[in-house]
């Protein structure tokens, strides 16, 4: 009995240095590294297919020119537009080609606390990895949503003629793990 329980400590214990706490690097390369891959997932971070959902203001954008949002729409309650005119009024459950409208069953503004439209890609960083302003994730459900959920994996489907997010949601959630293995150290401002 007490074999198996010194194995099962020492299982756990091998298991927690196999993924380094995160910020704390393993070597002086570690911290730049993170960095460098946190960069390479802010190439899908900053681009038009997630900013225009995660807007600085109440106002979405649109398009890869990132326009404001015509016809003119707000926030409203929990992202999805106000009385009279929610997103749904126009964003079905699937894009709609012959018009050119995005859609999707889950169609919505990322919340407020999620807005990174204008910041830098260290201020993102740091958001992110907030659980008071990335929707209360820890790391593991940051990176699921990140790399499994189908209203982010849209950017990479978006049709209507617009450029996808660059790579694929998978490639991204890999860089995205890998960012978080190394220590998920953010970018300087």
């Amino acid at each position: 009995m007490r074999l198996v329980r010194v194995s099962v400590v020492a299982a756990t214990l091998a298991g927690l240095l196999a993924f380094p706490a995160v910020g704390q690097p393993q070597d002086p390369d570690q911290a730049t590294r993170s960095i460098e891959l946190f960069r390479e997932a802010g190439k899908v971070l900053q681009h038009p297919r997630c900013l225009n959902c995660h807007p600085a203001g109440d106002r979405p954008s649109q398009t890869d020119t990132m326009r404001p949002h015509n016809p003119r729409v707000v926030r409203g309650p929990g992202g999805h537009g106000v009385a009279g005119l929610p997103c749904s009024a126009c964003h079905q459950v699937a894009n709609y080609e012959p018009s050119g409208v995005p859609g999707h069953p889950k169609w919505h503004l990322a919340p407020v606390s999620m807005a990174w439209q204008g910041r830098s890609l260290g201020e993102i960083c740091r958001q992110l990895k907030d659980p008071s302003r990335n929707g209360g994730l820890d790391m593991p459900a940051l990176l699921r949503h990140m790399s499994e959920d189908t209203l982010v994996g849209w950017a990479w489907a978006p049709g209507g003629g617009r450029a996808p997010a660059p790579g694929t949601q998978a490639s991204f959630g890999g860089v995205m793990r890998a960012w978080a293995e190394t220590g998920a150290y953010c970018p300087p401002d």
